[in-house]
């Protein structure tokens, strides 16, 4: 079992933290979304964490202004090259008991 992973009772905590950082946000009950915008630049998902998600891709980029794709990063491509298992790790939940 993971220390955290994406599951609905992790969904108000995201909330919270978009809020935090000065965001508004909504849902959209016609699309099943969660949305978000500050400054004009608005953001929807189909969960509240995948919307956390892309508010930290766009804080990480930290675009002056739109364009298409601006948001981006192709190389390197790893999405079909990621590992099946990780690298030998202790999880801190193994510490905790």
């Amino acid at each position: 079992m993971p220390t955290l992973g994406e599951y609905s009772n992790v969904y108000n905590t995201a909330l919270l933290l978009i809020q935090r950082k000065g965001f508004q946000v909504w849902y959209e009950k016609e699309n099943e979304t969660f949305c978000a915008e500050r400054g004009g630049w608005d953001f929807m998902a189909n969960s509240p964490t995948g919307l956390l998600g892309l508010i930290a891709i766009f804080e990480s980029k930290n675009p002056t202004r739109w364009e298409e794709y601006w948001w981006r990063e192709q190389e390197p491509f790893i999405l079909r090259s990621l590992p099946t298992k990780p690298r030998p790790y202790n999880s801190v939940m193994d510490a905790a008991g």
